[in-house]
């Protein structure tokens, strides 16, 4: 069984407070599990109004198969949210 990770960090350009930031992310958040399958969370910048880092997590046996759900997923959030530009991404296999 392998563990993917991917760890990606998004820079949300006009946001001026939490709460902002808050209806951003509860709306990837909410949609990445639905759409891939997924699990997702915020890991770090949970204090910080303009950058969040989200973690996607999925389980399976191909790696190939684990690391192409894992692009979709980083190339939704490009196509779908605009308002949240990703700056960097990695994927990690355990």
């Amino acid at each position: 069984m392998l563990i993917a990770a991917c760890t990606v960090e998004l820079t949300l350009y006009g946001v001026e407070s939490l709460k902002d930031k808050r209806q951003i992310l509860k709306s990837i958040l909410a949609r990445l599990p639905r759409q891939f399958n997924v699990a997702v969370a915020e890991v770090d910048h949970q204090d910080l109004w303009q950058s969040a880092v989200i973690c996607i997590v999925t389980v399976g046996n191909d790696a190939g198969h684990l690391h192409s759900v894992l692009e979709h997923a980083v190339t939704w959030i490009e196509r779908h949210r605009p308002d949240a530009p990703i700056a960097d991404y990695t994927i990690e296999f355990r």
